[in-house]
């Protein structure tokens, strides 16, 4: 696992627009090498904007999506086009207005598909999904970047304090019962998924974030804060704007 880096902003619209860009560097990049670029996206306030900001990127430079397939880390496990759900947002921020192949955008499932309301069976849907992508090279596909948003409490995807889902180390994605952030079902990636991704990323801006950012810098137990078991095989940064890095 990679030791953190920290990028300070100073608000929430700085970090959004200098993740973005860095982002959009690195698709770009992936084109050039003529390989495909897998990225995990998230929601939370900071983490759409950051979707939006890389949405006016891309637009501005052309950017190419041909190439590049799009997961998520975790979902609220509602109905398809549910406005709570983190692909909803996603779809509005940036997918509606980019020009990517449809099968290259993943979604996890809803509790009205053909999972029949059963998050279990979903999240195992979802592993199937990955495997198939990831062309016998291990249970997901290679990851460029994992974008994680980060809750008070120190939750990234939705890997909870406390839940058991946080020492999951062999399914790449669990259903999440009794989570204490309505809805309390949900679909997430689990840590050791999170964890093969080249670079992880970690989105947190405001005041309420700096105790759960502190506690992601530390060595904190994943039981304590799931951030701190949040850490990419090449890159971890934390992208934080002046107020979450308070305590660092």
């Amino acid at each position: 696992m990679s030791e953190p880096e920290i990028v300070r902003t100073i608000d929430a619209e700085q970090l959004a627009q200098s993740a973005a860009s860095r982002l959009a560097k690195l698709i770009v990049s992936a084109e050039t090498e003529g390989r495909d670029f897998h990225l995990v996206l998230t929601g939370g306030g900071v983490g759409i904007r950051t979707l939006a900001a890389l949405r006016d990127e891309a637009l501005a430079c052309g950017m190419k999506w041909s190439h590049v397939h799009l997961w998520w880390g975790d979902e609220r496990f509602l109905p398809e086009g549910d406005p709570e759900r983190n692909e909803t947002q996603a779809r509005e921020a940036l997918i509606a207005d980019i020009d990517i192949p449809a099968h290259q955008v993943h979604p996890m499932p809803s509790s009205d598909g053909t999972d029949h309301a059963e998050a279990e069976r979903a999240a195992t849907t979802y592993s199937q999904a990955l495997a198939v992508a990831a062309r016998g090279k291990g249970p997901v596909p290679e990851f460029d970047v994992c974008l994680l948003g980060l809750g008070p409490d120190a939750h990234v995807a939705s890997l909870f304090p406390g839940l058991p889902g946080v020492h999951e180390d062999e399914a790449a994605v669990v259903a999440v019962h009794d989570s204490p952030k309505p809805p309390p079902t949900r679909i997430s990636l689990t840590l050791c998924a999170i964890g093969t991704a080249r670079q992880v990323w970690v989105l947190a801006a405001g005041e309420s974030k700096a105790e759960a950012v502190r506690l992601g810098l530390s060595n904190a137990s994943v039981d304590r804060a799931p951030v701190a078991g949040a850490r990419g095989a090449e890159r971890t940064v934390f992208w934080l704007d002046q107020a979450a890095s308070a305590q660092l």
